[in-house]
């Protein structure tokens, strides 16, 4: 891609696996991050790269950030205040680019042109939620199989709110209530009736005391009850479903698990050491993943990105970064989150290997060349 050479980009060499990554070093937000790992970024056709954009101290993970675009075919970039969302909300049409986003107990949505407007795809009724404040609507809204629904896992209170909002007619339906933390809701990409979701700490926000997770993955069919993907409680973290919809990777201390939901199998790769967040080439044969470097898990904490050729067995460092202390390292859910996009064809990833927290991105065809 021509314009990963202009001047938006600055290239980064790692000093140790010589892999050269490109760092969108033209900045209209003092923070520039790459989308929660979940959520697809760019379109297949390797047009439109949406990122997080964060202007401390205002802001926080939880509530403020707002959005930015990269253009590739006219290398325009901008950044649309009215985007601001909470959680990891965002999530991108990879055929139009349309960006459609989650604030208060809403789902908004626009186009990528810069002319284009915000406008109301459905809320969450207020009955539900009364006169309570929303942390959030949704953690990473994903769409059903149909592509006719967002999920969103709302958090009000002490609840949990499950439904489906209609991305036509901006109805909503219930699917059940809980009166604990669950969250990371996901459509399957397959079955228009099932999701995936995560047990979560949960932060008792009247004493402050946090409970811990016991059993992190489960399911839900729409009309029915929820339930324990394993049958014995489990504890993992960082899930997210596989195209085939039977099976959905996970993060365990021994590295990244594919799970099969129906007989339990777990096919554990044991890479990367100590994994943090890892992502899935559609075909199967690639990973990439983070890993954190520090002893005690901060916020901010040093890092590092990963690429696994399957085929060939061979792993090779992307980037090292390093720790970022502070209000940005502290508040802004900086880790690399890697991910593959543009319909498999890049990679991209945040990093603070200049000192300041970038999105990176890098052609998946030259960390296949790095490993074979």
């Amino acid at each position: 891609m021509e314009l990963l050479n202009s001047d938006l980009f600055t290239p980064w060499q790692d000093p140790d696996s010589g892999v050269t990554s490109y760092i969108l070093s033209k900045k209209i937000a003092p923070v520039q991050e790459a989308f929660y790992f979940v959520n697809n970024s760019m379109t297949d056709d390797s047009r439109y790269l949406w990122f997080y954009c964060a202007y401390p101290p205002s802001g926080s993970a939880q509530q403020g950030r707002t959005l930015g675009l990269l253009d590739f075919q006219t290398g325009e970039i901008n950044v649309f205040p009215e985007t601001q969302f909470n959680h990891a909300s965002p999530y991108v049409d990879v055929k139009t680019g349309d960006i459609f986003w989650g604030m208060d107990t809403s789902v908004w949505q626009r186009g990528p042109r810069p002319q284009d407007k915000a406008e109301l795809v459905g809320s969450v009724p207020p009955e539900l939620v009364g006169a309570r404040f929303a942390d959030r609507i949704a953690t990473h809204l994903t769409p059903s199989a149909d592509g006719k629904e967002f999920f969103v896992d709302t958090s009000v209170g002490l609840q949990s709110i499950f439904g489906s909002i209609n991305v036509e007619t901006g109805a909503f339906e219930h699917w059940h209530t809980f009166n604990r933390n669950f969250n990371h809701v996901q459509f399957s990409p397959t079955d228009p009736d099932l999701i995936l979701f995560a047990q979560e700490f949960h932060p008792d926000p009247i004493t402050g005391l946090i409970f811990p997770i016991t059993d992190r993955m489960w399911l839900m069919r729409r009309g029915e009850q929820p339930r324990p993907l394993f049958d014995e409680p489990t504890v993992v973290t960082h899930e997210w479903w596989d195209e085939d919809g039977e099976h959905v990777w996970c993060i365990h201390k021994t590295g990244t698990w594919r799970v099969n939901i129906h007989t339990q199998e777990v096919e554990n790769l044991g890479w990367p050491a100590g994994a943090w967040h890892s992502h899935h080439h559609a075909s199967g044969k690639y990973l990439v993943g983070d890993v954190q470097l520090s002893e005690s898990f901060y916020r901010g904490a040093p890092s590092e990105v990963h690429f696994l050729n399957r085929e060939t067995g061979q792993s090779v460092r992307i980037v090292k970064n390093p720790g970022m202390s502070g209000i940005v390292g502290a508040n802004y859910h900086i880790d690399p989150h890697p991910r593959f996009v543009g319909d498999g064809q890049f990679v991209v990833f945040t990093t603070t290997a200049r000192g300041e927290v970038d999105l990176a991105i890098i052609p998946t065809a030259d960390l296949i060349a790095q490993t074979s």
